[in-house]
């Protein structure tokens, strides 16, 4: 078997961030000992409120265009609210990531594992199993403060833009139906739901139009449409019904958020921001600079990210074995739930950063697991 090297720009960023990242990549390193035939070098970048308060630059000199020469870009949280920008908003680089690398696609897993707080009672919630798939670089973000595109700002009036075009809409469409054609050999639903406001917005009216034109390209794929508000209603009533869910970015930063609820909290929130050419993996969640230094926080989310990363990159580089580390990263997780052996803080366990490390690596040297699972 050929090795794959790979170089990732590493991001800790703020408050638990560097904790975070370091459990994940722990894992991915192991992960890659226990599997062979690939290797991550962790390149790191300084980005974020601290290094802004530090320095007044959101990320290091040269950092973006290092960032152009890596295979991907992971980053652990950033931002801190006592730290902002002249005009009053956070700290975030990674929203101009999304729009400098392409990054059109924001994918939301959001999954169900056991022994995890039930949010609903409905028995059939232990098969939520969906992905919330947000175009990251558009909508009505396309004017955010970062972008500073704010056709009317002034003290008596701020405008704001939602801005659709067909071309990143086309590749996001199809995004989803490729995703849903992986996960129905998977076993999953194939299907795929377009969340909008078709009824109120003409933006929205063009989202669907579009949507309804590519699905024509993929006949083994189930399709429908959902106006958001019903679906913030569906997602509470009957969520285990959805596959992958694609919509407009406000409103999968909203109902990724409501998905995170669904599985306990955002502590299992993974996210990968998948362009042409570049993919960006962090957690869903923010810096929680209330927990910083206190070993509480749940890195689950971070390592579910960095499993993403890993079949991206399988993808992106026709490397076989990074698959089967996402692979085993994932059942792991599975796997230690079930057994109850990973029980984080935040669903009231006993476990902090460390010990959820600990306890996930020693589920990944299981020769009984590696055996189930890589066999």
């Amino acid at each position: 078997m050929n090795d794959s090297y790979f170089h990732i720009a590493t991001i800790p960023g703020d408050g638990i961030g560097k904790d975070i990242i370091n459990s994940a990549i722990s894992i991915v390193n192991l992960s890659s000992e226990i599997i062979g035939g690939f290797k991550c070098e962790w390149e790191s970048i300084k980005a974020g409120a601290e290094y802004y308060s530090l320095t007044g630059r959101d990320v290091e000199p040269g950092g973006e265009k290092k960032i152009e020469e890596l295979d991907s870009i992971f980053l652990g949280a950033i931002g801190l609210p006592t730290i902002r920008y002249k005009d009053g908003t956070e700290i975030c680089p990674h929203l101009r990531f999304r729009e400098v690398f392409g990054l059109y696609a924001g994918v939301r897993p959001v999954k169900a594992y056991k022994n995890i707080p039930n949010r609903l009672s409905n028995e059939l919630s232990s098969k939520i199993d969906l992905v919330i798939l947000r175009e990251s670089t558009e909508g009505l973000f396309y004017t955010a403060a970062v972008h500073d595109r704010c056709p009317v700002e002034n003290d008596e009036e701020v405008q704001d833009i939602m801005r659709i075009t067909r071309a990143n809409t086309e590749k996001l469409h199809d995004y989803a139906f490729k995703l849903a054609g992986q996960r129905k050999k998977k076993g999953k639903l194939g299907k795929v739901t377009c969340v909008d406001k078709a009824n109120v917005f003409k933006s929205q009216a063009f989202f669907r139009k579009i949507f309804d034109e590519r699905k024509v390209q993929f006949k083994d794929i189930k399709a429908d449409h959902c106006y958001v508000d019903a679906m913030a209603l569906n997602l509470v009533r009957t969520p285990w019904e959805y596959d992958v869910m694609v919509m407009e970015n406000m409103f999968g930063d909203i109902l990724s958020d409501l998905g995170g609820g669904l599985i306990g909290g955002m502590g299992m929130a993974s996210c990968a921001e998948i362009g042409d050419n570049y993919g960006l993996f962090q957690p869903a969640h923010g810096s929680a600079p209330d927990i910083l230094g206190q070993d509480k926080a749940n890195p689950l989310a971070t390592i579910l990210s960095a499993s993403l990363m890993l079949e991206y990159l399988s993808d992106k580089k026709n490397c076989k074995s990074t698959s089967s580390g996402s692979t085993l990263i994932e059942a792991a997780i599975e796997i230690g739930f079930e057994r109850n052996e990973l029980r984080p803080m935040e669903f009231g366990g006993d476990m902090g950063t460390k010990a959820i490390t600990e306890s996930l690596g020693s589920l990944l040297k299981d020769n009984e697991i590696q055996k189930q699972i890589l066999s």
